[in-house]
């Protein structure tokens, strides 16, 4: 188990120098942290936001890494198993906007035919999003007593990361797939995956996540480990329960729609894909892998009363993902 404390109070992550703030190391059950970052030197900053619904899984990606832009969006046709994605990769991530705080300001990137903007309020986001076969509009409220997980996770005074995942918000509005119109509503939900730090050159990640109906997990790994943090935790009917453990990752890498476990003292987690992402760049000094599984958990995690939170029928991913950059 690890000790980790829940910050309640704004805080800067960085020093004025652009070191690690101490002060900002923790978790937060709202959007507390001003990621004022300076400067070039590994520094990475991007939004996710995955939409599932009973008929696709969307998944939109705004990011400035230092001296690119990368950006894409992607469907996934939960009947066919048909994916249809544009990525751009935008030198010196020109036009690349991303506020320090989130769920504050606008969000917005263009480039290689896509264009993503991502308004964000008080009571919650719009997201517009257009690419070759692909249109989305959707409203993503907050529900009042919403809470989502804030993490800053020290690797040292130079490299760190603040993550926000925010899970289980509903969404309405529409998707344009290959001049078709869907619908979206009842049965959906977002998943956002807020990310600001210096990282280093080479990593590992694990990160799963799901909902339904009142309920939602988040779960990490690799990344975190030895850091005293992790970024792990069961929401119910919008409230987080924070689980301070690093956890066991046991999957096939030679066969990823296999079974995934996801298991600790707080958590005895099941997931099983129906369908497998690949993601695959390799341009010498920067490279990236990632295995994107869709799928549905099964198991429980413990709420912070010690009472177990059942995860059967939560809808979701398993990944993971290798980047040098």
């Amino acid at each position: 188990m690890t000790h980790e404390p829940e910050l309640t109070a704004p805080v800067d992550l960085c020093l004025p120098d652009g070191r690690l703030n101490r002060a900002a190391v923790g978790w937060t059950r709202r959007p507390l942290h001003t990621a004022n970052l300076r400067g070039w030197g590994r520094a990475k900053r991007w939004e996710y936001w995955g939409i599932v619904t009973p008929e696709h899984i969307i998944g939109l990606v705004a990011s400035s890494i230092d001296y690119a832009g990368v950006h894409s969006v992607y469907v996934l046709d939960r009947a066919t198993g048909r994916e249809t994605g544009t990525e751009a990769v935008v030198p010196l991530a020109r036009g690349v906007v991303m506020p320090p705080r989130s769920g504050e300001g606008p969000v917005s990137a263009r480039g290689g035919g896509l264009s993503i903007a991502i308004t964000q309020q008080p009571d919650g986001t719009t997201i517009h999003a257009t690419a070759r076969d692909v249109r989305l509009d959707v409203d993503i409220p907050i529900p009042e007593g919403h809470e989502s997980l804030g993490v800053v996770v020290p690797w040292s005074d130079r490299r760190f990361q603040y993550t926000v995942k925010d899970l289980g918000r509903p969404v309405t509005g529409t998707l344009t797939l290959h001049g078709r119109t869907h619908e979206i509503g009842a049965g959906a939900f977002t998943v956002l995956d807020h990310g600001r730090g210096k990282w280093p050159y080479s990593i590992t990640w694990n990160w799963a996540a799901g909902a339904a109906e009142g309920r939602a997990i988040q779960l990490g790994g690799k990344w975190t480990d030895g850091t005293g943090m992790t970024e792990n935790a069961v929401f119910v009917d919008g409230r987080l329960h924070k689980i301070g453990e690093e956890l066991r990752w046991t999957y096939d890498r030679s066969d990823w729609l296999r079974p995934w476990q996801i298991t600790g003292d707080h958590v005895r987690a099941e997931f099983r894909p129906f369908h497998e992402k690949v993601a695959k760049t390799n341009l010498a000094v920067v490279a990236n892998e990632t295995h994107q599984c869709f799928g549905t958990f099964t198991g429980w995690a413990l709420a912070d009363d010690g009472s177990r939170v059942s995860l059967d029928g939560l809808v979701g991913w398993a990944e993971e993902s290798h980047n040098r950059w």
